[in-house]
């Protein structure tokens, strides 16, 4: 086994290795090919054709050696589903008296914010 190891650390070094984006597609690839279980005919041929080719896909990224490439797919695709979440980690609140933005986090509840230039205090809802 101690062989086998040694081997893959050497065959996978310099490659891409696995993402989010590869995780994702293998989550589609997974349905796909549950889906074509319950079909027939040619609808039951073009997703089983479709699954493989995303799972070449999967592959070809994986073993990739252009791991710039490959992360900035990645990135592109995180960006994306952190648009899509849109769930912003903090707001941002001026301070009544000096108007400097202070950036609190959310969902906190009723908290009193320092500010952290003219030392005022307000109470604002996260």
């Amino acid at each position: 086994m101690n062989r086998f190891k040694q081997w893959l650390y050497r065959f996978m070094y310099g490659r891409y290795g696995m993402d989010t984006l590869n995780r994702i597609l293998s989550a589609v690839v997974f349905i796909i090919l549950i889906v074509t279980l319950f079909l027939s005919g040619y609808p039951r041929l073009i997703l089983s054709g479709l699954g493989f080719l995303l799972l070449a896909y999967i592959y070809f990224r994986m073993f990739s050696r252009n791991i710039y490439k490959r992360s900035k797919e990645n990135e592109k695709v995180v960006q994306f589903f952190n648009r899509i979440k849109n769930i912003p980690k903090y707001r941002y609140f001026k301070c009544p008296t000096c108007k400097v933005k202070i950036r609190v986090p959310r969902h906190k509840g009723k908290i009193e914010i320092t500010c952290p230039k003219c030392r005022g205090r307000f109470i604002k809802k996260t």
